[in-house]
């Protein structure tokens, strides 16, 4: 990992601190979907609304769901987003407040109450919306391919693989996960 310290660009992760409903909204947008792909679906989305800015809880739940459509967001996702709205609604949705009091697990464990909120898209909401330091995506895939380049391994590590290796790293495998993904990047 020093290698790669040294090698790669310097750290650049700042915390978005979204208000929780936008963070997981864009994530489920976002969610299988090239950057490109997913930043025209999530314009289309709130253009939808016609204001300049990113829609209220309220606001999604009024959509009728072939306006989803036309701005190019599958019927899943619709669904999924209509629930974090009415979890929004029903003041069920931690707010950045409540976030800051939790632990990661404690807020993964509330947020994959959620239908369409995975393990995945909760740890991703911790890193680059929350900033928080001590997290490894041990499932995702940018993570293990990067794992694989910088430590030379013949095959990707499994999870569980990477979740041993990464106790190495605490309390910063946030920042592990950057740069592995950085190596990806790069192509090294």
């Amino acid at each position: 990992m020093g290698r790669l310290i040294g090698r790669l660009a310097p750290f650049g992760l700042k915390a978005r601190r979204l208000p929780p409903f936008q963070s997981l909204v864009r994530s489920i947008i976002y969610q299988q979907l090239s950057g490109k792909a997913a930043e025209t679906i999530l314009g289309r989305f709130e253009a939808l609304f016609g204001h300049g800015r990113f829609p209220k809880p309220e606001e999604v739940l009024a959509l009728e769901a072939e306006r989803f459509r036309a701005a190019g967001i599958s019927r899943p996702k619709a669904t999924y987003v209509r629930g974090i709205g009415e979890h929004a609604v029903a003041g069920r949705l931690l707010t950045l407040t409540a976030c800051d009091e939790l632990t990661d697990a404690e807020i993964i464990q509330r947020l994959t109450e959620m239908k369409g909120v995975g393990r995945w898209t909760a740890e991703m909401f911790l890193m680059f919306n929350l900033g928080r330091p001590d997290v490894l995506p041990i499932h995702d895939l940018g993570v293990r391919k990067g794992f694989q380049i910088a430590y030379g391994k013949r095959s990707l590590p499994e999870p569980e693989q990477l979740e041993r290796f990464g106790q190495k790293w605490k309390p910063y495998r946030t920042t592990a996960a950057w740069y592995l993904w950085r190596v990806v990047d790069q192509g090294d």
